[in-house]
């Protein structure tokens, strides 16, 4: 794909948007088990993450952009605590869930600090 836009050049970008395929097939799975409000919800929480990171980076201030990165990490805490309330109800299996807990914690920590370097 060209690059068009700010946001591609951005590795936080580019990672919530390579997490994004992972997080669309577990919703898919919750949708065969019935399970159509936790799918729906990890989709849009899912979608929040890199759409805000996006969204921000046509700013025309690093406060505003900043704004828009703390909702992504805010997206970020929501589709983390989706799978651990589906990993607890045994509903998704852990060793799928543990992994990408993993990408979105440091999804977290490189957001926060994005965030920092825009207000510093």
């Amino acid at each position: 794909m060209q690059k068009q836009f700010r946001f591609q050049d951005m590795e936080v970008w580019r990672r919530a948007a390579s997490l994004s395929p992972k997080l669309f097939r577990l919703a898919n799975e919750l949708e065969q088990k019935r399970l159509y409000r936790f799918a729906e919800q990890l989709r849009g929480a899912t979608l929040s993450i890199s759409n805000n990171i996006a969204e921000g980076s046509g700013s025309v201030s690093k406060a505003e952009f900043a704004q828009f990165l703390n909702m992504a990490r805010r997206s970020v805490f929501e589709v983390a605590n989706i799978l651990m309330l589906l990993g607890k109800g045994q509903l998704l299996p852990i060793g799928e869930i543990t992994p990408i807990i993993a990408e979105l914690e440091e999804q977290s920590r490189m957001l926060l600090a994005f965030i920092r370097t825009l207000k510093a």
